[in-house]
This record gives C-alpha cells, structure tokens and sequence, in this order.
C-alpha cells in the first residue's frame, strides 16, 4: 500500500471514529456531516469521498461496529460451560474500548431510516446466528433460547450503559463496592 493510501485508509478510519462518537452523542438527526468533517479536521466534500451521504456513513459506523462484535463472539474461547460468560466479558470488553460504537448499534434500531433498519435486522439477526452457532457447537442445551436471552442481556447491558443506570447490570452489586 502506498503512503497515500495509507493515509486515505487512515484518515477514512478518523471519520468512522468520529461519526460513531457524534451518532453516539447526538443522534443519526443531530449529527451532520459538517460536525462529522469539522471533529476530524477535514472538509465536508472530504467525507463525501468516502461516504456519498449521511445514511450511508452511518451504517458504514454500524457495519464496523457489528464486525467488531462478531469478531468478539467469534474469539472468545473457554470450556463449554463457561462460554456464556466469556463471550459476556468479550462484549463489556468492547462496551470498555469502543463504547460509542456498541451502544450506537445496540441502540440503533430505534432510528426509524428503513436502510437502518434493515441493516439492524440483517446484523443482529447475524448476530443470533453466531451466537446459537458458537452456543450448539459446545454443546450448550436450547442453545437458541440461550442465545436470545444472550443477546437481549446484551440489550439491558446497553440500556443501562445508555441511561448511567448501573443497577440494571447483571453484575451490580456482585464485585464489590466501587460497581455501584
């Protein structure tokens, strides 16, 4: 790869983070992709480059998120009756180090964009899929119905992130005295 592509690879990457910051923050209506282009220290057009409209950079920002989830999903390795609980701590791992991009796609079914929603129901449905997939593989009983409850924790997880209201951690109060 040439520097310059390195750069524009780069620099696409900026805008990915900054767009999933200002989502996060002020939602797909607020955010423009002027605040976009200004956080990056870019013009406008310069996004355009890359991302020919606002709905667009968004479900790029989404798309990144959803790999980065199914990526975790699909790392996360301990003995079968464990599982559960290792691809739980991969999710608050990412909810620690890409906590704007996680919480946008959690909550992103909620922006009423048809391509959004589509895009959510295509992802999370993929989502599902490898979480069953990883759940039957080690021999996990109803291992769709695990996957569901999985995957709807991972809701309350986000819900709870979203609001700043601990208490509807699952484990609130379980490690000790600064998890409140």
């Amino acid at each position: 790869m040439s520097p310059k592509e390195e750069e524009s690879k780069n620099r696409k990457a900026e805008i990915l983070e900054a767009a999933a910051a200002l989502f996060a923050e002020s939602g797909y209506y607020k955010t423009t992709t002027a605040d976009v282009a200004r956080a990056v220290g870019v013009t406008q057009p310069y996004v355009f480059h890359f991302f020919k409209s606002k709905e667009q950079l968004y479900l790029a920002v989404l798309d990144n998120a959803y790999e980065k989830i199914l990526h975790a999903f699909n790392t996360a390795e301990a003995p079968p009756e464990q599982l559960p609980e290792a691809m739980g701590k991969a999710f608050a791992d990412l909810l620690a180090t890409h906590r704007n991009e996680i919480l946008l796609v959690m909550m992103s079914y909620a922006t009423p964009e048809d391509a959004v929603r589509q895009k959510c129901q295509e992802r999370f449905d993929t989502v599902y899929e490898r979480v069953k997939s990883r759940f039957e593989q080690a021999g996990i009983p109803d291992a769709a119905g695990r996957a569901r409850d999985f995957i709807g924790q991972g809701m309350i997880i986000s819900l709870a992130e979203t609001l700043n209201l601990p208490k509807l951690l699952p484990w609130h109060g379980k490690l000790g005295p600064d998890c409140d």
